[in-house]
């Protein structure tokens, strides 16, 4: 029965769960029924208390972050627009010669009430007066409305002055591009509301990250379903030229001029980075005298508003256009365009006295001469800093019986090999058997070990190709120029040998961009004198080199910071306790000035005043070190707009921040994580690269812009656009060249290269460094065969 029926079920009988109190209790099975809901309970509370109070302090977190938010852009928009601010800096920029900016700007005039109006000196935006004593002064109108709560400088970029325009936009606040409405044509392909010479200009002043812009539109319909029509043709093409954030805005009518200046007063205003580092004045007054120790010197007296930092009279100032000065003194001025019209008289408000010592002055700051920078632009060289100490007894006997075994004949040593590598090199030519006098090699492709000795382990790896084998070998002082590097002087060229030029430059940029760094060997002159100055590397990435050897006399006169962060930071500190107020001679942010910068050259100063009349005077802080010559390094860019060639060393023209000056700058690799960079012989479109020059230390960020001087009357081009990327002298820059050869016959190990080299002493002299083909093999030369 019950029996055999376990006995058949097996291992799927069922099998009852045991009870698992066993022998417990009552009270001890009831117990975890009492304690564990008391548990829970707390530790249910304890975490709901957490999580509340979490989201309490990220909430209370968030609304602190929006409050300083909030008070921050309140504090700017009422520093801003409060009393003591300087006036904004308005530039009218014309979109084509047809714009009428004058006629513009006296719109503006009559926007402000009669009551209020305050153009002083004159309706013209500068009046020059040169008087008999040799001095003379520029003085720069400044636009008031205490309605709209604005003080503006209104300015106006001529029509085709390149260089005019990219002056005012670095000081500018607003940048207002005006178009004229009859330069639209319905149905048109082309628009012509933008001249080709304002595209230049407008893509010069792109990289230069634009402040607040605006675009005004003029010479609208007076009919009102006209000009409804016109005016939205006008802004539908030219909302694809600016970004979206530019408001366009009629500019014909009083009223459209009013809602203008209220624009202008409300509109929050975006300072460039760069521009906000340092501070500077745009000069409303201009003067100078005359000194009377010098007679070939003078005082440079300029007047205006300080800006963006407060200026200190031990500051070092830069004047484009000048130089770099100490300051001799600082006036600070009462202010003559107060924005309040009732704290002053309104007859004295209304006029101010041409003669700048009348105005009042209100404190004058003398620099410490303890404390105040002085303009060191070279270093002193040291001629003893170059010695070697003198070798020792042990040394000198060495090297007597090193040359007793074996007298070696007295030549020039490559540059980075040193005379024990050069003495073995030259052993182991010397039992070459040589005497062939082909021009042929025979390549031999095995284990590098084999064929190698130890010293030319520092050889870079040469080769032998599917189509031609190659040699390739890297210089540091790259002063010794290629056969392509060779670009003739312009200055006398005619017509024709210019348009000759052009073509064979284009022609060497296209060979280099398909064929880098490849040389021919010349046949006139050996190849080991061509390339004497070479040196050949295993590993172009990982081989060592020493940073200061071989380096250009040049060097010995340039600064270099043993940390460059580390100076930066300590620089910016000390421009923030300059801010801070706490140090005596300083003028703050807003003040009027008058900065006496002594020792000007006076033809330098009437340059300014008669050459530089339609361009603004700007004086700018130089940080410290700013004055010391150095090497920067600019990661650039070619333009898209320039197609003709640019090769390094040519010369061109870098506006860098405030400064401007001519180099011929070395184009390098822009290459991440490695000590040494290749230097490219053009600057190829469609990648950056690094433009190496000698000029003043500036600190980044600063952003570039080179142009290329094309003649007279072409004038300045815009050729590349970049950014500050470090200064630093140890950055290796190596020449490298490739030297070609085609096989002449190809066997299993073994290939025979011909117009490599011509001689056989050249093949014998190249034979430590290794080869490599385009497919990557590797091989030695072996030694040179004759003739086939």
């Amino acid at each position: 029965g019950l029996g055999l029926f376990y006995a058949m079920a097996g291992s799927r009988i069922q099998k009852n769960k045991p009870h698992k109190t066993r022998f417990a209790s009552k009270s001890s099975r009831h117990a975890h029924k009492l304690s564990e809901p008391a548990a829970k309970a707390i530790s249910k509370g304890s975490q709901h208390n957490i999580s509340k109070g979490a989201r309490a302090a990220r909430l209370q977190r968030s609304k602190m972050v929006r409050d300083q938010k909030r008070a921050a852009l309140l504090a700017e928009k009422r520093a801003s627009n409060c009393s003591t601010s300087p006036p904004r800096i308005l530039v009218l920029f014309p979109l084509s010669s047809n714009v009428q900016l004058t006629k513009l700007k006296q719109t503006l005039l009559s926007a402000i009430d009669a009551d209020e109006q305050n153009m002083l000196n004159g309706s013209d935006s500068m009046h020059i007066d040169i008087s008999d004593n040799g001095g003379s002064e520029a003085i720069m109108d400044v636009l008031c409305s205490s309605t709209c709560k604005l003080r503006s400088i209104v300015l106006e970029a001529p029509h085709g002055d390149l260089q005019s325009c990219l002056e005012m936009a670095k000081v500018a606040d607003i940048i207002a591009f005006v178009a004229s409405a009859d330069g639209f044509s319905h149905g048109a392909a082309h628009n012509h509301y933008i001249d080709l010479i304002e595209v230049n200009a407008y893509l010069c002043l792109d990289p230069w990250v634009f402040p607040a812009l605006s675009a005004l539109i003029t010479d609208l319909p007076m009919d009102q379903k006209k000009k409804q029509d016109a005016k939205k043709d006008c802004i539908l093409r030219l909302a694809s030229e600016f970004p979206e954030d530019c408001k366009i805005l009629p500019a014909d009518t009083k009223d459209d001029c009013q809602k203008l200046l209220r624009h202008f007063s409300e509109q929050r205003l975006s300072v460039p980075q760069w521009r906000n580092q340092r501070p500077f004045l745009m000069a409303q007054k201009v003067e100078f005298a005359t000194s009377e120790q010098d007679l070939g010197r003078s005082t440079l007296l300029l007047s205006g508003y300080v800006r963006a930092h407060s200026l200190s009279v031990d500051q070092l100032v830069h004047v484009p256009g000048a130089g770099d000065y100490r300051l001799d003194q600082i006036d600070i001025l009462e202010d003559p365009f107060p924005l309040n019209q009732c704290q002053k008289d309104k007859g004295d408000s209304m006029q101010l006295d041409d003669n700048s010592q009348s105005q009042k002055v209100i404190r004058s700051l003398l620099p410490n001469t303890l404390e105040q920078e002085l303009i060191v632009v070279e270093n002193v060289p040291d001629p003893l800093a170059g010695e070697q100490t003198w070798p020792t007894k042990e040394e000198l006997a060495e090297a007597d019986k090193n040359s007793g075994q074996k007298k070696l004949k007295k030549r020039a040593l490559p540059r980075g090999m040193s005379d024990y590598q050069w003495m073995k090199l030259m052993m182991k030519n010397d039992t070459d058997d040589g005497s062939e006098p082909e021009d042929d090699m025979e390549l031999d492709r095995r284990e590098r070990k084999d064929n190698c000795p130890e010293e030319t382990n520092k050889f870079e790896e040469a080769s032998v190709a599917g189509d031609h084998a190659s040699v390739s070998f890297s210089l540091r002082d790259y002063d010794e120029e290629t056969q392509t590097d060779f670009m003739a002087d312009d200055d006398n060229f005619t017509q024709e040998e210019m348009q000759a030029e052009i073509e064979r430059l284009k022609e060497a940029h296209a060979r280099d961009e398909e064929f880098p760094d490849e040389v021919e060997t010349p046949i006139d002159v050996p190849a080991r004198q061509r390339f004497a100055r070479y040196r050949g590397l295993k590993s172009f990435r990982s081989s060592t080199w020493d940073a200061k050897e071989s380096l250009p006399e040049e060097y010995a006169r340039i600064f270099a910071f043993d940390n460059f962060a580390r100076t930066h930071k300590h620089v910016l500190a000390k421009a923030k306790e300059i801010d801070s107020g706490k140090l005596d001679g300083c003028a703050s942010i807003g003040a009027y000035v008058r900065l006496h910068i002594d020792g000007v050259p006076i033809d330098v100063a009437t340059k300014l005043l008669h050459g530089y009349k339609k361009r603004p005077v700007i004086a700018f802080g130089l940080f410290q070190h700013e004055t010391k010559m150095s090497v920067l390094h600019f990661s650039v860019k070619k333009h898209d707009s320039y197609k003709d060639p640019i090769k390094s060393k040519e010369p061109l023209i870098f506006h860098i921040g405030f400064r401007q000056f001519s180099a011929r700058p070395i184009f390098s690799s822009d290459d991440i994580n490695v000590d040494k960079h290749k230097l490219e012989r053009f600057l190829h479109p469609g990648r950056f690269s690094v433009a190496s020059v000698f000029a003043p230390i500036c600190f980044p960020p600063l952003p570039v812009i080179v142009f290329k001087d094309m003649g007279e009357s072409a004038g300045h081009k815009i050729a590349a656009v970049g950014l500050l990327r470090s200064v630093n002298p140890d950055r290796i820059v190596l020449k490298k060249v490739i030297l070609t050869g085609y096989p002449q016959r190809v066997s299993k190990v073994k290939a025979l290269v011909r117009f490599m080299f011509h001689s056989p002493d050249d093949v014998r002299w190249f034979k430590p460094v290794e080869l490599w083909t385009k497919y990557g093999r590797h091989g030695r030369i072996k030694e040179p065969v004759g003739t086939h």
